[in-house]
């Protein structure tokens, strides 16, 4: 297989490829509202933090330890507490979705127990939030104010836990969520609207044109490639300013890594459309494919959203097969801990091998013949 490539017929080649990306309204629409969308949409819209979460407290005697509480859980942020005159009317409320806990705090005439949450498992991420707040905010109550056997065990009494949490010292999901958006930005850009290109010119009837001029096929997929490459790199201009002015998630590696591993993953992506484009032939067919085997196992499977060690192993192996995959645990990673080389030549790595992989396959499949 011959990779000819000329200058001159390359560079007509990207003028009737940018001309007709210009024209094209629609896929020009899509790549640069759409990931704006996309930016807004999770940015602000996807969130695992829990913030006013409202916890009804029953007690039945005006106590110290009742205050103590109260005033404990009224200084976060993420819980909001409400006084409850007994246990039936906030077990009512809970019911009615009117709040999303109980904290029931006994008597201190009574046997000494522990105070009991109760709170609506209907949401677990959210649920388990407020037990984890709760809790947080019950340990590190006095122990001249509040007997601690009455909170926690009598051997974890006795043992102190100093907190730190590294690269994400706030504890904001955002930080989480903001770097894997683009990835799914890219993804977009990249396979879904390269898979439309050939198959476009294919139902037209203007790709056969090609063949009687002396332009390779290693032409034709570097003119397809440039023009969108360009628009993603806008897209990605876009992702890093609202990652750091709108959404004030830091950048700790390096931004020319940043970058250089972004192009990389754009072009797999394109290429990967490419292939899709030439393989069907058929825009609707290529956009459905498109869809399925780039952007949802983006979105699903490559650790933007959930953590793929949490998953069955079937799920982690195929996860490893995901371009997305790799190019998500190094941005990530690049965002917020820095430049962790062996897992940035690791990945950049396989999506090199990915990229190879696929310019073979799609220059296989654009070879000059009329089926």
């Amino acid at each position: 297989m011959k990779f000819e490539l000329s200058t001159t017929r390359l560079l007509a080649l990207l003028k009737k490829e940018f001309a007709q990306m210009v024209r094209d309204r629609s896929s020009l629409s899509v790549g640069l509202l759409l990931p704006v969308i996309l930016i807004l949409l999770f940015g602000y819209g996807l969130s695992f933090d829990v913030k006013n979460a409202t916890i009804a407290v029953v007690s039945s005697e005006d106590s110290k330890l009742k205050h103590e509480i109260i005033a404990r859980l009224d200084a976060s942020n993420y819980i909001q507490p409400t006084l409850s005159t007994s246990q039936q009317e906030a077990t009512k409320r809970l019911i009615n979705h009117d709040i999303d806990g109980i904290l029931i705090i006994p008597d201190e005439s009574s046997v000494p127990s522990s105070p009991l949450l109760i709170v609506n498992g209907v949401d677990t991420t959210l649920a388990n939030a407020i037990i984890s707040y709760i809790n947080a905010a019950l340990a590190t109550m006095s122990k001249s104010e509040i007997d601690h056997q009455a909170l926690v065990t009598e051997n974890s009494a006795k043992i102190e836990v100093s907190q730190r949490m590294w690269f994400n010292e706030t504890a904001n999901s955002r930080w989480y969520l903001v770097p894997g958006l683009l990835v799914l930005v890219l993804t977009l850009i990249g396979a879904f609207l390269s898979s439309l290109l050939i198959a476009r010119e294919w139902e037209r009837g203007t790709f056969e044109a090609v063949f009687v001029t002396p332009v390779s096929t290693l032409e034709i997929i570097i003119a397809k490639l440039l023009p969108y490459l360009a628009l993603g790199g806008v897209n990605l201009t876009l992702c890093l300013l609202a990652s750091h002015f709108l959404f004030e998630v830091p950048i700790r590696g390096s931004l020319f890594i940043i970058v250089v591993a972004a192009l990389l993953y754009l072009a797999v992506s394109l290429l990967l459309g490419l292939y899709i484009s030439a393989a069907t032939k058929n825009q609707f067919q290529a956009s459905q494919i498109a869809l399925l085997t780039s952007f949802l196992p983006a979105m699903m499977l490559s650790g933007f959203v959930f953590d793929l060690r949490n998953v069955p192993v079937v799920i982690q192996i195929f996860s490893q097969l995901l371009p997305a995959t790799h190019f998500m645990g190094s941005i990530k990673s690049l965002f917020l801990s820095g430049n962790h080389w062996p897992t940035i030549f690791e990945d950049l790595g396989i999506l090199f091998i990915y990229g190879l992989i696929l310019l073979y396959l799609t220059h296989r499949k654009l070879r000059k013949s009329i089926e």
